[in-house]
């Protein structure tokens, strides 16, 4: 029987939810001035077997613990990669990190991206800023599964052309056959060719298929209401709109409060959700 505090972690076998398994960083990225990515592998040799969308605890021994979307498919084997913000004094000594230091990982934790339920289904990715951290997840699954899937449609915002991340793999996607990506920032420069706008504003320049079509958007809170509302006037069904509140996670385990909204634990329940199960729940959007 599997007690509270033991929990399947995927590929790496029945482990307490509280221990953290030791992990190495394997290389590391500065994706910008404030984002560093991580790829990291766990001592055991094991895969983390997450699912799109779901979350890790990092802890750094002596300074704390915080979570982290984990921003790699689980197509990708043998080590899994880390987007990090520096935002707190966790996410800070991680952004002092280079290859070979040493970390704890526990998880991964919430439920992530329906991605059996979405097969067959035209998929609309809307990231704003790092909310393209936990979507380049699943994105990149579906690239990796593209028979399984319909139409793939990608907006990505960002309030500047030196806030985008991934450049890499950004630039593949403006040339790609296997999806249509089309970006805009708040504020352009000089150098800047492309849209200018909030995300939004990409919605008039596609035509959907409404009732095949399911929109994945991760971003700013301010940003899910208006682009729940033209996803609306596309003719989007509630149950096909999905977002993730992985903002507000703390714990990880359902202990510390951080992330209930009425009756609902965000980090159990979550963060993954349609809008049709969190519409009408006050604080979710």
């Amino acid at each position: 029987m599997t007690t509270a505090t033991q929990v399947q972690t995927g590929s790496t076998g029945l482990h307490s939810i509280y221990l953290p398994n030791m992990a190495e960083v394997t290389r590391t990225e500065q994706l910008t001035k404030m984002e560093k990515l991580f790829e990291i592998r766990l001592k055991s040799g094991q895969d983390l077997g997450h699912q799109p969308g779901q979350f890790v605890e990092v802890s750094l021994f002596g300074i704390g613990e915080a979570p982290i979307s984990v921003s790699s498919s689980p197509t990708k084997k043998g080590s899994f990669e880390l987007a990090v913000r520096a935002v707190g004094n966790v996410t800070q000594a991680m952004h002092r990190m280079e290859k070979g230091a040493v970390l704890g990982i526990r998880g991964p934790f919430g439920k992530g991206f329906p991605v059996e339920a979405i097969k067959g289904k035209d998929i609309l990715f809307v990231a704003g800023g790092i909310g393209l951290v936990p979507l380049r997840s699943l994105i990149n699954y579906v690239i990796d599964k593209r028979k399984d899937f319909g139409r793939v449609i990608v907006f990505f915002g960002a309030k500047t052309p030196s806030e985008q991340l991934f450049l890499n793999e950004l630039a593949k996607w403006r040339t790609s056959k296997e999806l249509e990506y089309l970006e805009t920032v708040d504020r352009a420069d000089a150098a800047w060719k492309g849209n200018v706008g909030v995300i939004t504003k990409l919605f008039p320049k596609v035509t959907l298929d409404a009732q095949k079509t399911v929109a994945v958007n991760v971003g700013p809170p301010i940003m899910y209401l208006f682009v729940i509302l033209e996803a609306e006037v596309k003719g989007i069904p509630d149950d096909q709109i999905i977002v993730s509140l992985e903002r507000r996670m703390k714990c990880g385990v359902g202990k510390c409060g951080h992330c209930q909204i009425n009756d609902i634990y965000v980090c159990q329940e979550g963060p993954v959700f349609t809008y049709a199960q969190v519409k009408g729940l006050k604080e979710a959007i």
